[in-house]
């Protein structure tokens, strides 16, 4: 089973003083931490699993700069076979529609039963580029998927998470795009000694022209969306706390709302 594994190197901004860059368009990256996309993560992991029970190859495919490397060095050392990093200035301002057109040229000439990816990306949570992709190579594709149960043939059937805890079982002719969700497992630790081991393999390194794309179909100009402004969201007020009986903290209660227009 030949498997391809987009991922994508985010910054870490959980506990990061966020600033807004000079453009106004995105976030200051100085001094941020960058690290693999947390569900690409779990696919990385997946495809792995995969790859031990039914035999195969992993091939692990980033769009970005050369400092990506580092990202496909780690999916390699968790037992990929495989890397490609899809790098050219005519990438920049891509959006999810765009990102999938640099991908599906990239993937198209590979050999592939399986193509996964995260739900979505930490820095933007679009969750675009999955089913995008699918559609691009005229394959099928499930998103949010929490389980893969089997794989017999060339069928595959896999759970996939539905609102209000609710999950689908679905079954899924390959070749087919697979949109991974976290918690589908538990990604296995690496070592400096693992990634050591996979430095010296090579990654083959791809632009704009070695995949036929017209530089109108990727950035700026192959996007459906432009972003026109980046901004923190506004500092409100602080809580007021009611103090009183219990019968003087519902009138008041009552009262605030009436006055913000939540009642009648």
């Amino acid at each position: 089973m030949d498997i391809i594994v987009c991922v994508k190197r985010v910054p870490e901004t959980a506990e990061a003083d966020i600033v807004i860059d000079s453009t106004g368009k995105g976030i200051d990256k100085a001094g941020l931490v960058f690290d693999i996309n947390e569900w690409d993560n779990y696919a990385v992991e997946e495809a792995v699993l995969l790859k031990e029970k039914y035999g195969g190859s992993v091939t692990v495919i980033s769009m970005g700069p050369e400092e990506s490397n580092e990202t496909l060095r780690r999916a390699l050392a968790m037992g990929g076979d495989e890397a490609i990093r899809l790098t050219d200035s005519a990438f920049a301002g891509s959006d999810g529609h765009a990102i999938a057109t640099v991908l599906s040229q990239a993937i198209k000439p590979l050999p592939y039963d399986l193509i996964l990816t995260g739900v979505q990306a930490e820095d933007d949570g679009y969750g675009q580029v999955g089913p995008t992709l699918a559609k691009m190579l005229g394959i099928n594709h499930a998103t949010v998927v929490n389980g893969i149960e089997r794989i017999e043939g060339n069928t595959a059937r896999v759970h996939r998470e539905l609102e209000g805890g609710l999950e689908e079982i679905l079954d899924l002719e390959l070749p087919a795009v697979l949109t991974i969700q976290s918690g589908i497992n538990e990604p296995r630790y690496v070592s400096i000694m693992g990634i050591r081991k996979v430095a010296k393999k090579e990654i083959k390194v791809l632009g704009l022209t070695d995949l036929g794309i017209k530089p109108d179909e990727a950035g700026e100009n192959g996007s459906k969306t432009v972003i026109e402004r980046v901004f923190l969201p506004p500092v409100g007020e602080g809580a007021e706390m009611l103090e009183g009986t219990v019968e003087n903290i519902a009138e008041r209660v009552v009262s605030i709302l009436k006055e913000k227009g939540g009642v009648a």
